[in-house]
């Protein structure tokens, strides 16, 4: 007889081998555990030693140079005015309440720059996709016009352009007798108690979203729904009409050579506001109608076999689903609306860059905390802002799976 030739032994090499692969194998798993963490861990060692060296060279610098360190002035005077401010301030309040100042400001053209160009850019963005040939080409040219120009020529050419060429105050552009348009501003009345117009407005706004939820509650009969929804309309006209008819409104009048009383918007905030809104509407748009094509056409088809109109189907259909996939590179455009306001430096704007990182910083000399405060004040909107979207994201995706 033969001796057992080699594929006859192959079934107890391999049982050998998976023998030894339950022994090495682990042992090779946990060494590279402990390389990964040793290496982790040496990585983490050598920036923190970074950090350490690096903060105690720019003690012993401002120690040298007789710098305090410190959140300590703060409770200092400020002593600087500051042009156009959305909450009470005086030169002899403290640079926390400057800081305050500027922050709100920041907010606050913040939040008009995108609600402005988020509306301009879902109207573009929805006239890109246009059967006409015109409308079509001047959205296109709307959108590359407006994002290939930095945002900087942007400011210059409505700052130093558009609103310089407005008249002064005593040829002041008047609109309706109330409300005035010169190159100091734009002026308008404004309620001497604006609380009780602030309810009614948010009554106003909750009564509109109660009857846009009962408008969509199919279960209810027609006329119900209808009824009720013209009662909210009443509802809502009436109490807006008694409570403006009832307040007393400041309105701004000519003093000498200027306008005084009421409320102004400063050219600064408007060149930033429209600078910002036409700038990252332009994005806005483009992100629109990429949401909008990602969607099936078939979608669109089926809208369109139900008897339902284009504007139908775009309303009803398409923009709820494109929504899921506009909100990720929307609240990225959101976050960098609130960076870009820091240009406002340039036409002296007070947001938080000029006031506390320019102003502030100037006066006090306390670099590292100024710049610190500022940074984590620019981190926390852009973290706050991103949590909120993908939240409001991440809702829309449920919803999605469980229709």
């Amino acid at each position: 007889m033969r001796a057992p030739t080699g594929p006859r032994r192959a079934p107890v090499i391999c049982a050998v081998a998976k023998l030894g692969s339950r022994r090495v194998f682990p042992s090779l798993t946990l060494a590279r555990r402990w390389r990964t963490a040793l290496l982790y861990a040496a990585l983490a060692t050598v920036l923190a030693g970074a950090f350490v060296v690096l903060l105690v060279a720019t003690l012993r610098s401002l120690e040298q140079r007789g710098i305090t360190t410190g959140y300590g002035f703060l409770s200092r005077a400020a002593g600087f005015d500051i042009g156009f401010k959305l909450i009470p301030y005086e030169a002899s309040d403290t640079y926390a309440r400057a800081f305050m100042v500027g922050l709100t400001n920041t907010l606050f053209v913040s939040a008009l720059a995108a609600a402005g160009g988020t509306v301009l850019g879902v109207s573009v963005g929805l006239l890109r996709l246009s059967r006409s040939l015109l409308m079509k080409g001047l959205a296109a040219s709307y959108v590359e016009l407006l994002r290939n120009c930095p945002l900087l020529l942007h400011l210059f050419i409505w700052y130093f352009g558009a609103l310089s060429l407005l008249p002064g105050p005593r040829q002041t552009l008047a609109f309706g007798g109330d409300i005035f348009l010169n190159n100091r501003g734009l002026f308008f009345p404004l309620p001497k108690d604006g609380l009780p117009l602030g309810a009614a407005t948010l009554g106003a706004a909750l009564a509109v979203l109660l009857a846009c939820r009962l408008r969509g509650r199919m279960s209810l009969p027609l006329w119900l729904r209808y009824a009720g929804m013209a009662g909210l309309w009443l509802t809502v006209v009436l109490v807006l009409a008694t409570v403006i008819a009832q307040t007393t409104f400041e309105r701004p009048r000519v003093v000498g050579l200027n306008l005084s009383g009421g409320g102004y918007l400063t050219p600064e905030l408007i060149a930033l506001f429209l600078a910002l809104s036409l700038y990252s509407s332009s994005f806005i748009a483009e992100i629109v109608r990429g949401g909008i094509l990602a969607v099936d056409v078939g979608q669109q088809e089926a809208a369109m076999a139900l008897g339902l109109s284009r504007w139908k189907t775009i309303r009803l259909v398409v923009f709820p689903q494109a929504l899921r996939i506009i909100i990720p590179p929307l609240t990225n455009q959101y976050v960098n609306v609130v960076k870009l306001s820091s240009l406002a430096a340039a036409i002296a704007y007070p947001d938080l860059m000029q006031v506390f990182g320019k102003t502030t910083l100037n006066q006090t000399g306390q670099a590292v905390e100024v710049i610190t405060l500022t940074m984590a004040v620019y981190l926390a909107i852009s973290l706050s802002t991103s949590a909120a979207l993908q939240l409001f994201s991440s809702r829309l995706v449920l919803q999605g799976r469980a229709a």
